[in-house]
Order: structure tokens, then sequence, then C-alpha cells
């Protein structure tokens, strides 16, 4: 099966189904950059890892969504990964969705200050 997706159509806040490899197993990743089509570049998105094992604490940002089982993207659960892992899209979260993730990922970053 060829997993691999054309180059460059990767986009941030796109939820991909990827491979994070044998402990991590496939499971849904949040795009919070866009993939690369530079040559000069490496073919790598950063990603934040959707979890279904909650905890309840102030990293996990739970949302509803058709594409996704119950569960929760979890900021301190953040990858940089080869755009070759990226299995399919599975859907794009709002521009509000989207920045309520990553201002929670700037405080759990210390980029808030």
């Amino acid at each position: 099966m060829n997993w691999k997706h054309k180059m460059g159509q990767a986009l941030r806040s796109e939820v991909w189904l990827i491979d994070f490899g044998l402990a991590a197993k496939v499971r849904p990743g949040l795009l919070l950059t866009d993939e690369s089509d530079r040559d000069d570049e490496l073919d790598v998105v950063t990603v934040i890892l959707h979890t279904t094992s909650l905890r309840g604490n102030q990293w996990e940002v739970r949302l509803a969504k058709s594409f996704l089982r119950e569960g929760a993207f979890h900021c301190q659960q953040v990858q940089t990964v080869s755009a070759a892992k990226l299995i399919r899209k599975l859907g794009t979260l709002t521009e509000s969705e989207f920045e309520n993730i990553t201002l929670r990922l700037k405080i759990r970053l210390g980029l808030n200050r």
C-alpha cells in the first residue's frame, strides 16, 4: 500500500491519520505546520497527537468532530515527523478551534510571556 501523498498538499489546521511508529501506532494528528514543497527544506510536519486515553489535565484540548473518536489533542505530545508518515486527511479544524489549541500550546511552551 502506498501511503505517501503528493508533496505540498498537507496544511496547518488539518487533521491527518499518521503512522507514528510501533509504540505510538497509527493515530490522528493535528498539523501545526504546512508541508513544504521546497527542495531546500526537509519534508517534515510538526503535529500534536490526538489521544483517546485521557487523564483530564490542562494540556488536553477536547473537540467533538465527526472524523475523530472521543478524545483530545494533547499539547504535551508534539512531534515532528516525515511527511511520508501521513496516511490520509481526516478533516480540518475551524480557525477558532485551531487558535484554541495553539494558544494552549503557547502556554505549555512558555511562549505567552
